[in-house]
């Protein structure tokens, strides 16, 4: 299975292995990636999990997609089963 995570392509941390510390950069750089994400991703509560998670693989990719200022890009990894 892969994990997808938007980031942007100036910020020196590492989502995966450091979300804090790339949360701040994103925040004082004033990027606010995940609030814009969940903006765009259509989920709720009453989403499977499964069906969340293609959700927020398709925002990422549309952020990605309509990438006007070319800040934001895709990161990925394979989780172990």
């Amino acid at each position: 299975m892969i994990e997808s995570l938007l980031t942007t392509v100036d910020n020196p941390h590492d989502p995966f292995e450091d979300y804090d510390s790339w949360y701040q950069w994103d925040s004082r750089s004033g990027y606010h990636t995940p609030e814009m994400l969940a903006r765009i991703a259509k989920v709720s509560v009453e989403t499977s999990d499964t069906d969340q998670a293609k959700a927020i693989e398709d925002a990422i990719d549309e952020c990605v997609k309509l990438n006007v200022t070319g800040m934001f890009r895709k990161v990925t990894r394979e989780v172990p089963d």
